[in-house]
């Protein structure tokens, strides 16, 4: 675990970013917002990061209360990283940071890694109310609670029960709308989103 560095400044700022400011501590967030994850499954949804550093920033984030780190239950007896209530915090951040960073978004670059799941929290700034969206592309479904305040954000695969709505898009479709430059009742009543479902979302979506 290495030494914590700060700007030694007096400015709440500076000492959040003493906190979360080293490349990849929030990457892990938005990876963790999906709930307990193993190292391994961390490493692949974070093409890039070295074995090394993404070890010593999950021990950083325990240090700092941001994670927690335990074993399940048999037959699983993995070892896996989850937030705690603080960590969890760092969402209305991540959703700022995201929102400000639309314009930077641009075309992917064919350089550019791209996991299905990382258009969750750019779908979750454009859905109102509360309840489970599934989600399908091409690419991997994953699903969304919508208007949570605890436990996981979303999560990998389809939803765990029958979802309150279900869309499906393409992921040029999840770029515009990661990229601000289209809002999700738009793409609904454009036909670029099929809405089904019987849930309140659902209505409202096709309402909207």
């Amino acid at each position: 675990m290495s030494p914590r560095r700060s700007y030694d400044q007096y400015c709440s700022a500076a000492r959040a970013l003493d906190v979360v400011g080293d490349r990849w501590t929030l990457l892990i967030v938005r990876e963790l917002l999906a709930g307990p994850r193993r190292y391994t499954d961390l490493h692949a949804d974070l093409p890039g990061v070295s074995t090394d550093v993404l070890a010593g920033r999950l021990k950083d984030m325990e240090r700092d209360g941001l994670a927690t780190r335990r074993r399940l239950p048999p037959p699983g007896a993995a070892f896996v990283y989850e937030l705690t209530a603080r960590g969890r915090e760092l969402l209305p951040v991540l959703q700022a940071l995201g929102a400000w960073g639309e314009a930077e978004l641009g075309e992917r670059r064919p350089t550019d890694a791209l996991r299905a799941h990382w258009f969750a929290l750019p779908l979750l700034r454009g859905l109102e109310g509360e309840g489970l969206v599934e989600v399908r592309l091409e690419e991997g479904d994953f699903h969304l609670h919508v208007g949570t305040v605890e436990g996981p954000v979303h999560g990998d695969g389809r939803a765990p029960r029958e979802p309150d709505a279900r869309l499906t898009l393409d992921a040029d479709t999840a770029a515009a709308v990661a990229r601000g430059e289209l809002a999700v009742p738009d793409a609904v009543r454009a036909g670029r989103i099929e809405v089904t479902g019987d849930g309140t979302l659902a209505k409202e979506l096709r309402e909207a």
